[in-house]
């Protein structure tokens, strides 16, 4: 652990947890929603729910929605920045527990899709992503990272990896879920090196693959 990973990253707001974190989780949010958000109901568990007011987490949460850093000086505007560009949001407090005392639940539509995105910030301006829709992860956005939903089926993590490897990509951690054998899977790849577009589109390509959703570190 580094002394930044205890400080926290030099940003707007009284909480590394409650503010720099919830950027974060609302930008990583946005990211693996794949296109622009027209609505989103963001629901808090814990002490994210207790004390959001106060802490501006719910400014910052949706601040990251909109693309904005912890560090943005924008940060501050988001409620405002959000109507101007037609994004509707509704904050709701959990009175149940969850996971981790700081999680966030992001219910997201854009034009094409319904996602559900679940995250909690862990201190120091650290997040990690628990859930996306019925599938369990833990996806830190400290790495290069693929998210590839795919059909359950015998072989296609060996396709995915080895496209990778040909692209001399080396991978630093990987997870694979499933709903149901058989059926819908998936996958994340978390990597050392950036992967290349065309690496990208020859995964895309692979049969038992839906899509192919890249993610640059935070």
């Amino acid at each position: 652990m580094s002394v930044f990973d205890i400080i926290g990253p030099i940003m707007i707001g009284p909480s590394s947890s409650h503010t720099a974190g919830a950027a974060r989780l609302g930008r990583m949010a946005k990211i693996i929603a794949g296109e622009p958000i027209k609505s989103v109901v963001i629901k808090l568990y814990g002490s994210f729910a207790k004390t959001y007011k106060g802490h501006g987490t719910d400014i910052a949460l949706v601040a990251g929605l909109l693309g904005l850093s912890e560090e943005s000086s924008d940060l501050k505007n988001s409620f405002e920045i959000a109507k101007e560009k037609g994004v509707n949001f509704e904050i709701i407090e959990e009175s149940k527990g969850a996971s981790h005392p700081n999680t966030a639940v992001f219910d997201i539509m854009t034009e094409s899709k319904r996602i559900n995105v679940e995250g909690c910030s862990i201190g120091g301006g650290n997040i990690i992503i628990t859930k996306i829709d019925d599938f369990s992860l833990n996806l830190t956005g400290k790495f290069n990272t693929l998210i590839i939903p795919h059909k359950d089926m015998y072989g296609t993590i060996t396709k995915v990896t080895h496209k990778l490897a040909v692209d001399k990509v080396n991978i630093a951690n990987m997870s694979v879920a499933r709903k149901e054998k058989g059926v819908s899977a998936l996958m994340v790849v978390e990597t050392d090196q950036e992967v290349s577009n065309m690496c990208l589109e020859k995964i895309e390509a692979i049969d038992e693959v839906d899509i192919v959703s890249f993610i640059p570190p935070l």
